[in-house]
């Protein structure tokens, strides 16, 4: 076994088995000393793009380092028609709720590639490692509008076009422009959720910020006390930018958002912004990868942007390779700071002493 002393963004990165780690799309969490890295197991291939196994979990005591503790979520036995071997699993992300003592899971839920059902599925555990119990599948806040909807977007006439719609409209169509309220025909159903992350704020409070209405428009949605269920508070942010992959982290109390533009797997320029309030106003500071070769984000794509204390930050991000998905790699980058705007500079070999 390789003992690693330093990260290699775009390498192969074997775990104790030596073998490339299994976790994409995913997150890291922090518990009693150890940090766990949850992410979409991969197959060979294209088929890799879809969920065979579930979420792997592994461990680690110095980010370097990781041991391999199996499958935290399994499709092949979730006890679900509808979970099932075959279905798209996105972007797992996993908290724990100091209230209940679970860990929670959420993941971007799709029965097939069609990618029609644009849904949230949650799993709670006991243990960090799991085994992760699926508790449901959903749409978000259905009957339930966001808190700070425009008025415009409220109009019967826009609301019933994209009603009568709804299944052919493409993420990459203009629902502001040419389908009315995408927001409102989802209203009675529940808004629709594809790329998400989660967050707990100081407070304890914890919300899932996703992508919706057709990926235009990024909600936030407040989590219960649990982390089970949704309070019916949510608002939207980022009107109709067409954002992908968001990460958050809080500095300096402000909040701080990276993301990216809708390209498919493809890369693009990252996203970044700021605010007061998780629920905004957010004001955009543009791509924060600097260095050339930034503007396709160093050919990544944002998941998770992890704190590592007294001011320094991780940032995550997928190199993906959806003809080969087990082959997918991982650039871990530094979080830079040029006054209140976040930095990425060009991949290089580097370690937490250097920061």
């Amino acid at each position: 076994m390789t003992n690693f002393h330093s990260f290699h963004p775009g390498e192969l990165w074997p775990d104790d088995h030596g073998v490339h780690i299994n976790a994409h799309g995913g997150c890291l969490l922090r518990h009693d000393g150890r940090i766990y890295w949850y992410g979409e197991h991969k197959v060979e291939g294209r088929r890799g793009n879809l969920a065979w196994v579930g979420v792997h979990v592994y461990v680690s005591t110095d980010l370097y380092n990781w041991r391999d503790a199996g499958i935290a979520f399994d499709v092949n036995d979730a006890g679900s028609s509808t979970v099932r071997p075959g279905c798209v699993i996105e972007r797992p992300k996993v908290l724990f709720c100091p209230k209940t003592g679970k860990f929670v899971m959420y993941f971007h839920f799709e029965r097939d590639s069609t990618y029609q059902d644009a849904s949230v599925g949650i799993a709670v555990a006991d243990a960090p490692a799991g085994p992760f119990r699926l508790v449901e599948v959903t749409r978000l806040n259905p009957g339930v509008w966001p808190g700070n909807t425009p008025e415009e977007l409220r109009d019967p006439a826009g609301i019933a076009q994209s009603a009568a719609r709804l299944g052919q409209i493409a993420c990459g169509e203009n629902p502001e422009a040419k389908q009315g309220s995408i927001l409102g025909a989802c209203v009675p159903g529940g808004q629709e959720a594809r790329d998400m992350t989660l967050f707990a704020d100081d407070d304890g409070r914890a919300y899932l910020i996703y992508s919706s209405e057709r990926n235009s428009t990024t909600h936030v949605a407040e989590l219960t006390d649990d982390y089970l269920g949704r309070t019916g508070r949510y608002w939207r942010i980022f009107p109709f930018r067409w954002m992908e992959a968001p990460s958050l982290f809080k500095h300096n109390g402000k909040y701080y958002f990276i993301g990216s533009g809708c390209t498919g797997w493809a890369p693009n320029a990252a996203r970044s912004a700021v605010a007061d309030s998780l629920t905004g106003p957010w004001i955009e500071l543009g791509n924060p990868a600097v260095d050339e070769g930034g503007e396709l984000t160093y050919g990544a794509q944002s998941t998770w942007i992890e704190p590592l204390g007294e001011g320094r930050f991780l940032f995550m991000a997928d190199l993906w390779r959806p003809d080969d998905a087990i082959d997918g790699r991982y650039l871990w980058l530094p979080v830079e700071f040029e006054g209140n705007r976040p930095v990425l500079r060009a991949p290089r070999e580097w370690s937490l002493d250097s920061l």
